[in-house]
């Protein structure tokens, strides 16, 4: 199929957030029916795999949303004009205190296609030096470690989050961790 296979007839935005956009497109499906497909739209994040050590670095935050603890990878929002490696440095200090010597690219992809227009890259760092911490007003996180053999383990263990396990299972597949 191609996109011409699914016109939309409305696209309508509900809601602004300022975190993100929420709303629907009225789509013409391919039997003739129509439809209304919600969506969110956030900005892209980047999730960062970063070794010290041989140890891999995680945060440990409270998520509201969920109502739990977890230990995940550092992560952020892509700003405006960033790439997802220059904003993985950037949130990588910002959330951890530790500045990297070099960044690549893992992947990009779509994330939560059938509801969400949300784009993330998975960032490996390393070359890591010790830098000052600069947390947002709502970051509330404890840098931890954990031994990279036990990596996968770790980002398995609930409560834990899809961009945790991608980045590590990403990591690992590359010879990474």
């Amino acid at each position: 199929m191609t996109d011409h296979d699914w016109p939309v007839i409305e696209s309508v935005t509900e809601y602004e957030t300022g975190w993100y956009t929420g709303g629907y497109d009225l789509v013409e499906q391919p039997d003739g029916s129509t439809k209304r497909y919600y969506w969110a739209e956030l900005p892209p994040a980047v999730v960062v795999v970063a070794v010290v050590d041989d140890q891999l670095l995680l945060v440990e935050q409270f998520r509201p949303t969920i109502r739990e603890t977890q230990l995940e990878l550092p992560a952020g929002i892509v700003e405006d004009g960033e790439s997802f490696t220059t904003a993985a440095a950037r949130e990588l200090q910002e959330e951890t205190g530790f500045a990297p010597d070099s960044t690549a690219l893992l992947d990009e992809f779509w994330t939560c296609t059938g509801v969400l227009r949300h784009r993330r890259g998975i960032v490996y760092a390393e070359g890591l030096t010790p830098a000052d911490p600069d947390l947002d007003s709502n970051e509330f996180l404890t840098p931890r470690t954990v031994p990279v053999e036990e990596a996968v383990d770790v980002a398995r263990r609930p409560p834990t989050n899809d961009a945790t396990i991608e980045g590590v299972l990403l990591a690992r597949e590359e010879g990474l961790l």
